[in-house]
């Protein structure tokens, strides 16, 4: 599945409201880091189904990102039932993503 793009208009509905655990990835087009774990995101969203997977462009959602506590990217919120659940920021390999899952 593709990652869902969120905005403050869908955030609710596709993250808090969601019935699977969201993977949220808050990131920026012109973040080193971002583009380096952009692709593991993206293998997230293909590889577990039982995972919704939804990025936030702290440019265009700065707002957003703000309500969270965002301050550096990329940061990674793992969501379950509508609440943070776990955290990480910085460039990560795939298993510390999947670990805030399991």
């Amino acid at each position: 599945m593709a990652e869902i793009i969120i905005t403050g208009d869908n955030f609710e509905s596709e993250v808090i409201n969601s019935d699977k655990p969201v993977l949220v990835d808050f990131w920026a087009t012109w973040c080193g880091p971002c583009a380096m774990l952009s692709p593991i995101v993206s293998e997230i969203a293909d590889e577990r189904t039982d995972i919704k997977v939804c990025k936030v462009n702290v440019d265009d959602n700065d707002d957003l990102a703000a309500s969270y506590g965002i301050e550096s990217i990329p940061t990674i919120l793992a969501f379950k039932d509508g609440k943070v659940t776990g955290k990480s920021v910085g460039y990560v390999p795939k298993e510390k993503l999947i670990a805030l899952f399991d």
